[in-house]
């Protein structure tokens, strides 16, 4: 399989990098933070997310399936986060996709228990297709934004949209390409490790 990317395809992904690049480089501070304040922080979960698959394409098909998330959170406001989704289940045909991306994390003002934040996140989908099709791979690109709150002093609940553009799909000979955009919602509890 090869990856081929038309110059127009780059410009998301210029403007994402500058994006994660402004929001790290807003985290630099000019004073020294007192040894015994950290901002550090790791959190990992597991989710219920529900997907409109756009597969086959233009359909309203929802395909939902669990996952699982790391989030690093440098200071009050950056982090990063991590998460693999699989989506196998209400599929066309056994049909089911699977998300494993990673990006910057951006923490807006705390609202008492509740923490809204915007992500920014890049990396790989996969479709298994059914009737003997080969299992498709594609670099995707997926902004969303959702909100935390605190339900015990290491837990809380997790609420999230995010919004997917897999870039060079379907990449099969005989198909033409088309724009495909799963979409959809994720629900999830999350555990502070430290």
């Amino acid at each position: 399989m090869q990856f081929s990317i038309r110059s127009s395809e780059l410009r998301p992904i210029c403007w994402m990098v500058v994006l994660a690049a402004s929001l790290l480089a807003g985290s630099a501070q000019a004073q020294v933070v007192p040894a015994a304040i950290s901002h550090h922080a790791l959190w990992v979960g597991g989710e219920y997310s529900n997907f409109q698959a756009n597969y086959p394409y233009g359909s309203n098909l929802r395909l939902w399936g669990i996952g699982g998330f790391a989030d690093y959170r440098l200071t009050d406001h950056i982090g990063v986060v991590a998460e693999a989704r699989f989506l196998r289940f209400n599929s066309f045909y056994g049909d089911s996709e699977e998300n494993y991306l990673g990006g910057a994390h951006y923490l807006i003002k705390r609202f008492g228990k509740l923490q809204p934040y915007a992500i920014g996140l890049a990396g790989l989908g996969r479709i298994q297709y059914s009737f003997g099709i080969p299992a498709g791979r594609y670099f995707a690109l997926a902004p969303g934004g959702g909100a935390s709150y605190s339900i015990a002093r290491k837990w809380s609940l997790r609420g999230e949209y995010e919004y997917q553009l897999w870039l060079n799909w379907p990449n099969i000979p005989g198909y033409a390409n088309q724009k495909f955009t799963p979409n959809g919602f994720n629900v999830g509890i999350a555990y502070r490790v430290f």
